[in-house]
Order: C-alpha cells, then sequence, then structure tokens
C-alpha cells in the first residue's frame, strides 16, 4: 500500500507540473493580443469557464469534502489564479463591447452557481461519501460540456483546413493532463476523475491528429491576417464577412484549458 501511496504522490506531483505548463500555453496566444491590441477571433468564454472548472476542483479536493485530496487542491488552485489574470486580459484587449458584457455576466453567473454549490452542499450533506457524490458529479457534468466545447473549433479547422485558431500547444498540454490526471484516478480508483480526464486524453489526441494533418493548409502571412481582421486588403477592400465569422465563432475559438482534476 505504501508503494502504492509513493507512486500516486509521484504520478499526481507529475501531473501539477504538466498542468502547470498547461496554464501557461495560451501565453503565445495573449503574447499576439498584446502585439494585435485586440483579442480579434479569439472568444472570452474558455477562460471564466475554465476558471469556474478549477474553482470547482478546489472545492472536491478540500479535506472536509475528499480527505488525501492535497495535489488536487494545489493544481486547481493555481489554475483558478491563471485563469482569472487570463479573463482581465481579455476584457483589457476586447474590442468587441457585446463579447464583453457577454464575458462580465458569465464571470457573474459564475460567482453565483458556485457560491450556491459550496454552501447547499456543506450544509445539506454531513457526510465525506455524499460530498464526494454531489461535488464529484458536478466536476463531472462540468469536465465533460467543457471537454465538448473544443468540438466546434475542430469542425471548423476541418472546414477551414487551418489551423490558425487552434494553438497546438494548448491540444498538447490537453492530451497530456487528460492522460495523467486519468492515471492518477485508477492509482486509488475515482470515477470523478477518471471519467472527464479519459474522456479529455482522448480528444486532445484527435486534436493533434488535425494539426498534423491540416497544419501545411494553414495560411500564417499577415495578408490573411488582415483579412480576416477586416482591415482593408491591398485592393482597398475590406473583408467584413470573414470578420463577422471570427467574431461570431463563438466558445470554439479557443481550445478549452480543462480537465483538470
Amino acid at each position: 500500500m505504501a508503494i502504492v501511496d509513493t507512486i500516486r504522490l509521484v504520478v499526481g506531483i507529475i501531473g501539477n507540473i504538466i498542468s502547470v505548463f498547461l496554464f501557461l500555453s495560451p501565453l503565445p496566444t495573449f503574447v499576439n493580443v498584446w502585439k494585435w491590441k485586440s483579442t480579434r477571433g479569439y472568444s472570452g468564454f474558455p477562460y471564466p469557464m475554465t476558471l469556474l472548472n478549477c474553482a470547482l476542483w478546489v472545492l472536491y479536493g478540500m479535506p472536509f469534502v475528499h480527505p488525501h485530496s492535497i495535489l488536487v487542491v494545489t493544481v486547481n488552485g493555481a489554475g483558478v489564479l491563471f485563469e482569472a489574470v487570463y479573463t482581465i486580459f481579455f476584457l483589457i484587449f476586447c474590442k468587441n463591447k457585446s463579447e464583453k458584457r457577454r464575458v462580465v455576466g458569465l464571470l457573474a453567473l459564475i460567482f453565483v452557481f458556485f457560491a450556491a454549490v459550496a454552501s447547499l452542499s456543506l450544509t445539506l450533506e454531513h457526510t465525506h461519501k455524499r460530498r464526494t457524490l454531489v461535488i464529484g458529479t458536478i466536476c463531472i457534468v462540468f469536465n465533460v460540456f467543457m471537454y465538448a466545447a473544443p468540438l466546434s473549433i475542430m469542425k471548423r479547422v476541418i472546414q477551414t483546413k487551418s489551423v490558425k485558431y487552434m494553438p497546438f500547444y494548448l491540444s498538447l498540454g490537453c492530451f497530456a493532463n487528460g492522460l495523467i490526471w486519468a492515471v492518477y484516478g485508477c492509482i486509488h480508483f475515482d470515477i470523478n476523475l477518471v471519467l472527464p480526464n479519459g474522456l479529455g486524453s482522448l480528444l486532445g489526441a484527435c486534436q493533434l491528429i488535425l494539426y498534423g494533418v491540416y497544419y501545411g493548409s494553414t495560411r500564417w502571412d499577415e495578408e490573411d491576417e488582415e483579412k480576416e481582421s477586416g482591415r482593408p486588403d491591398k485592393n482597398g477592400n475590406s473583408n467584413s464577412q470573414a470578420m463577422k465569422n471570427l467574431s461570431g465563432a463563438g466558445h470554439g475559438d479557443n481550445v478549452d484549458r480543462n480537465g483538470i482534476p
């Protein structure tokens, strides 16, 4: 048993390291945002949603909910911090006022929802088993929905034959993170960890395959970026429809950083 616990500890530490790198993976995206002084086609929804996901897992890992889960708390505590910073950064550079209002409204809903889950589960459920069941189920549901979110960007990649708005490192991090935490959940079997993270590693692998298939057909040149941003092209014409497609592409413009248990 001691050996198993040691292996679980090592896997959990590796998972923490991978997850931190995963949380850092949006930095190239935000470097571009900083250069552009605009969020362009990127959606702001994944960041507050991932913040909520991490906050729920922090609650799940607390000793009064699911004891002996300190590594779950540490990694998701870091996630809450990173995602809060990303959300603020996005709001600063978002030029689309309606998009900004939607993100702010989403943040308000997230705060109310998390407060309700925490207060009701802790006051109405009085055993570790019941609290683990209730909060763990909520975590699974959110992880599954969040893992489904990148399906829209995967569809967009197939339609446009371009991976321009599906950052490679986010896809790689999603795969590695889901895999390591699924293994962690298998050591002392915890369905609340295994199910969503197993699904996450599978979808991450699919994203990597798409990246390999469509990388060669992706246009990275500056002229393409100007057309997509709606600025006039060399002939003085603006591509307003491209801008509509980008600004209205919705929730799938980023690969989500979910599955952090």
